[in-house]
């Protein structure tokens, strides 16, 4: 049957294609890029080409690729058209396949752009040079001969941006005043251009004009000054004049580009070029298509002469469409003819398939039933778990908040006593520490627990505004005051500015919720600004609507946030990763309390580039003043949990530690001041303790110090304790130092993983502190075990375990010592300086591992080394001492006696009587 089918409409087709004219023409057309004004050249080409009924036009874009166009001119090759249009897109890369085509015999039409050869028939396109030259005087014009311009550049391969820039500099080397102080490479993309403005605007304060050398990237450019507020003062100038929504007529006469400069497309121009070459009429090898200034005086002239081409071309169309109708009428009346000789042949077949088309059908109507049945059944099911899934979250939103409610009852109780207790007289100086702990770790837990029950009270719609009148200007200097003795601990430049306006600050809102605003901004600043930072608090009032507004800008040079980060910190429980410390609430709770006093609240920050918070809300609340509103104990903890919580977590560095030489060092690495200062209390009587903030800060204090173990936090800024342990344990100075993490996570999968990275054990956070002193002095003891190592080789203690490191560093030092054994002048300076460590560094690990310094080693291995010459040669004392490094006989006998119990004559007496 299939068969049957090709048979007739091959008998059609022969039939409908006998009458077409045997002359024909295929023009491929390659074009580098598909922006709008290669598709308005494209429609033009189009266009022309329906005056050519033989010619068929095949259009291809490379997307600015040059391998891509490369691939289509070969393909165009391989198909044999027999005229090729190509718009290049680098020169230096598409010229040797245009000049393989025109060696093949196809004729080559250049449009737009041109390559480095001669090997082409035509070139149609305006001249790049001459409306650089124009761009130049009109920019000279426009500035008056002085002022500084930045120009953003096309392709860097392309000749167009080659020649535009070559004609504008030549034209402006006449206005010597005029310096271009920034230029970029957009590629004559739109977002290109942004991005490169974005970085030249701050860097230059005093731009007077940007040129681009086309409209897509001065748009791009006027956008990118528009977000920095700076084209009042920037006269942007584009190159193209595209008319359509949007584009560069359009953007001219909406007063967003100061100027453009029409560059014809030219397709009518290409089509007819190509078509005189093909049927062998003259034709100009080099065709230059004029251009014109167009600026706000002829822009509107200009959207309005486009306008009606564009109709006419649009009746074009419709004339065209109803003539390929009336072509269409009269095949489709031909074909009738030959199509009724089969008709009745076709009617039977017809009838066959539509019988088994019915049946199938059918068929699928009852799979697709089925189906349906199933889609609804699982959209049920969906609907079901969502009421469910919803009902359980308000549940756990209702647990939480009610276990939030006990937390505050035994939270009272403890943080009373421990007030009670500080007051004693009988304490000492530990007690007191650990009851300060205690105190100021209550404080920062119930100021969270209020903060959360806030929020919940805002999201159920229960929380309202108790409005007062007072001056806030007054008020502001009084609650940042809480702030000023951190300032000065920290030495951290704090100030708080009100500008000099005469207005009045007197202002109706609620005072608590915000001074909970400004506790909650500052306790952000502090905590993450390092020392020697600033901060600010600045208040203004500005007109908004005819009402007075007050702006509140907090402003810091912390450490700062990514802009990805930026557009998240107002939701709630939002953490920029686990490594950053704090609940996640605080900026959610400031954003409530703005939007309830119906204003809005917006950030700016950048990575180690500080934050700004910027509150703007009406001076005058709507609303009956309550009375008789007094400060609480809830906002007394809300001022003092902020403050310490911005003290225990603000980034420091550590002091330089004092060394001593009768205690062994610990090394604790925690981002928590207050679990330092904890930890270190619990140590700080057996051993000398040492600190770090980070990771990063850590494996400096590891390397400087070589301590005998190190207690790692696992959750840090800057580096985690992970890679902290794993970089550790792969240097040679660090490698062989016990590590014990400290977490507050106990996922066996967190334990694991630690493993993997080296720790030698975990202790989960909270811990007791008689296990973490055993655990640790385990640790150091199973060290000390193997201080046996460079004694006898078949001594059972060398079979306790040694990382790769280790065993590399012991084999390597085992082998310097015997190889310089015999230099009685060698060093512990020249053992490092060898094995690439310092002296410090050398002895404390060399001592970890062995128990032994390496002086101590090497006279151990001298010492053996003569026990062993003694016993199987018969060279005399003196000579076995200057063979094995000792200077002196006496020296060495001293050192045989002190080691071996007797001396080297006792011993060889002994050796004769036997």
């Amino acid at each position: 049957m299939k068969q049957f089918f090709a048979l007739c409409f091959t008998f059609l087709f022969l039939c409908s294609s006998c009458s077409q004219k045997d002359e024909h023409y295929l023009i491929g057309v390659s074009q580098c890029s598909e922006d709008e004004w290669r598709t308005q050249m494209n429609k033009e080409i189009t266009r022309e080409a329906l005056f050519y009924p033989q010619a068929e036009v095949k259009i291809k874009t490379a997307k600015d690729d040059n391998r891509k166009q490369i691939e289509d001119i070969k393909e165009f090759i391989r198909e044999g058209v027999d005229l090729l249009v190509v718009a290049p897109n680098e020169a230096n890369a598409i010229t040797p396949v245009i000049e393989e085509a025109f060696d093949a015999g196809i004729p080559v039409v250049l449009v737009d752009r041109k390559i480095h050869s001669s090997k082409y028939t035509a070139y149609v396109g305006a001249d790049n040079y001459e409306i650089g030259r124009q761009a130049g005087m009109y920019i000279a014009n426009r500035l008056h001969g002085k002022g500084q311009i930045v120009e953003i550049t096309g392709l860097k391969g392309s000749t167009p941006a080659v020649e535009r820039h070559r004609g504008m500099m030549e034209s402006l080397a006449e206005t010597p005043d005029i310096k271009i102080i920034a230029k970029a490479d957009a590629k004559w993309f739109q977002q290109d251009a942004e991005k490169a403005v974005d970085s030249i605007l701050p860097q230059h304060k005093q731009i007077d004009l940007i040129f681009a050398q086309n409209d897509r990237m001065a748009i791009g450019a006027y956008r990118s000054a528009a977000r920095q507020g700076r084209t009042k003062d920037i006269a942007f100038v584009g190159i193209d004049a595209v008319w359509s929504e949007g584009y560069g007529v359009d953007r001219v006469a909406a007063g967003e580009l100061d100027a453009t400069f029409i560059y014809p497309t030219g397709g009518d121009r290409v089509m007819q070029v190509a078509m005189a070459i093909l049927q062998g009429k003259p034709y100009a090898r080099d065709t230059n298509l004029s251009t014109a200034l167009v600026n706000r005086s002829n822009a509107r002239i200009m959207q309005m002469q486009t306008e009606h081409i564009l109709r006419l071309d649009q009746k074009i169309e419709i004339l065209d469409n109803q003539l390929d109708a009336y072509f269409l009428r009269y095949s489709a009346q031909r074909m009738f003819l030959y199509a009724c000789i089969i008709i009745l042949v076709l009617v039977g077949a017809l009838l066959v398939l539509m019988t088994k088309a019915f049946w199938t059908k059918n068929r699928m109507n009852a799979e697709l039933s089925k189906q349906k049945s199933q889609l609804e059944e699982q959209r049920d099911q969906l609907i079901s778990l969502s009421h469910q899934l919803e009902e359980a979250t308000h549940a756990k939103l209702a647990f939480f908040t009610n276990v939030s409610h006990d937390f505050r009852t035994p939270l009272t109780l403890i943080a009373d006593p421990v007030s009670q207790l500080e007051s004693s007289t009988n304490l000492n100086e530990h007690e007191r520490a650990l009851l300060n702990i205690v105190r100021k770790n209550v404080t920062v837990l119930l100021r969270l627990i209020n903060q959360i029950l806030d929020f919940r009270k805002f999201e159920n719609g229960k929380l309202s505004l108790h409005l007062s009148e007072f001056n806030i200007d007054k008020e502001m200097k009084e609650w940042t005051e809480a702030f000023r003795t951190l300032s000065y601990r920290k030495h951290i430049h704090f100030e708080v500015t009100t500008d000099n306006s005469p207005k009045d600050y007197q202002m109706i809102a609620d005072a608590e919720k915000l001074e909970r605003i400004t506790y909650n901004l500052l306790s952000n600043a502090f905590k993450f600004t390092p020392e020697n930072g600033h901060i600010s608090v600045a208040l203004s009032q500005f007109s908004h609507e005819g009402n007075d507004w007050l702006r509140l800008q907090v402003t810091d040079s912390g450490i700062g946030m990514s802009a990805e980060h930026v557009q998240h910190i107002f939701e709630r429980f939002y953490q920029i990763d686990v490594h950053h410390a704090g609940s996640g609430i605080g900026l959610a709770l400031v954003k409530a309390f703005v939007e309830m006093h119906h204003g809005h609240i917006q950030v700016e920050s950048g990575e180690k580039k500080g934050t700004a918070f910027t509150i703007e809300i009406p001076m005058k609340q709507a609303g009956t003043l309550a009375e008789g509103l007094e400060r609480n104990a809830v906002l007394t903890n809300l001022k003092e949990g902020a403050v310490l919580d911005a003290d225990l977590e603000t980034i420091r560095r550590n002091t330089e530690t004092v060394m001593s030489g009768n205690k062994e060092t610990i090394l604790v690495i925690d981002d928590n001041q207050d679990v330092r200062n904890y930890v270190k209390l619990l140590l700080q009587t057996q051993y000398t303790v040492i600190e770090a903030a980070d990771g990063q800060e850590g494996i400096k204090q590891a390397m400087k110090y070589v301590p005998d173990a190190i207690i790692c936090d696992v959750m840090m800024p800057i580096m985690d304790g992970m890679e902290c342990c794993r970089r550790l344990k792969s240097e040679i100075q660090t490698s062989h130092i016990p590590i014990m993490m400290l977490t507050a996570y106990a996922m066996d999968e967190q334990k694991i993983q630690g493993y993997e990275c080296g720790a030698d054990s975990y202790i989960t956070k909270p811990f007791s502190a008689q296990m973490l002193k055993v655990r640790l002095r385990n640790l150091i003891e199973n060290r000390h075990r193997l201080q046996t190592f460079f004694g006898d080789q078949t001594s059972p203690t060398q079979k306790t375990p040694l990382n790769e490191t280790d065993k590399g560093f012991v084999e390597k030092l085992r082998r310097l010592i015997e190889t310089n054994m015999a230099n009685a002048s060698v060093s512990v300076e020249d053992l490092g300086e060898q094995i690439g460590l310092s002296r410090t560094q050398l002895y404390r690990k060399t001592k970890v591992l062995t128990g032994y310094s390496p002086n101590e080693l090497l006279r151990i291995a001298r010492l053996k080394k003569a026990a062993a010459l003694l016993t199987s040669t018969e060279k005399t004392i003196s000579e076995i001492t200057y063979e094995v490094g000792f200077t002196s006989p006496s020296y060495f006998t001293r050192c045989y006696k002190d080691y071996f119990g007797e001396s080297p004559t006792d011993f060889l007496r002994r050796k004769k009587g036997e």
